[in-house]
């Protein structure tokens, strides 16, 4: 609940597909997941330069753009049923962020390749490791 108060109440759902996603994940995934997507907004927010987010369906998982400024890489988040005591957040796996991640933050996240970051749906997410991949991967065009 903690991490909820820092990250704000996300807005409303503007496009009902990216909605009925969500509406599609099982709980406690989707709670999870809902609160990754509040980090996400209030991130992009928080960071100068990154602009307005859209918010819509990439492969049919919730997905984040800097298209306005292009600023970032498009961040995707999902819950899989092959893994169903974990969430994702994804990147480009062509770029180095989860490199990145994993110099920074290998203490308190667990990774998948070189293109998600893992989290146990039954664990509270860590937020300030979180916000700060986030950011890394909303500004990524501009560094």
């Amino acid at each position: 609940m903690a991490a909820k108060k820092r990250t704000g109440a996300a807005p409303p759902f503007e496009r009902v597909d990216v909605a009925e996603a969500f509406a599609a994940i099982p709980e406690p995934a989707r709670t999870q997941l809902m609160e990754l997507r509040s980090l996400i907004i209030d991130t992009a927010k928080k960071t100068p330069g990154v602009g307005p987010l859209d918010e819509v369906l990439r492969w049919g998982e919730p997905s984040y753009l800097t298209a306005a400024t292009k600023s970032g890489t498009t961040i995707r988040i999902h819950w899989k049923a092959r893994q169903p005591d974990r969430c994702a957040m994804y990147v480009h796996c062509q770029t180095s962020l989860v490199e990145q991640y994993r110099l920074r933050h290998s203490d308190s996240l667990e990774f998948e390749g070189s293109r998600a970051v893992l989290f146990d749906v039954h664990k509270p997410l860590p937020v300030a490791a979180l916000r700060d991949c986030i950011e890394l991967a909303l500004t990524y065009h501009r560094t």
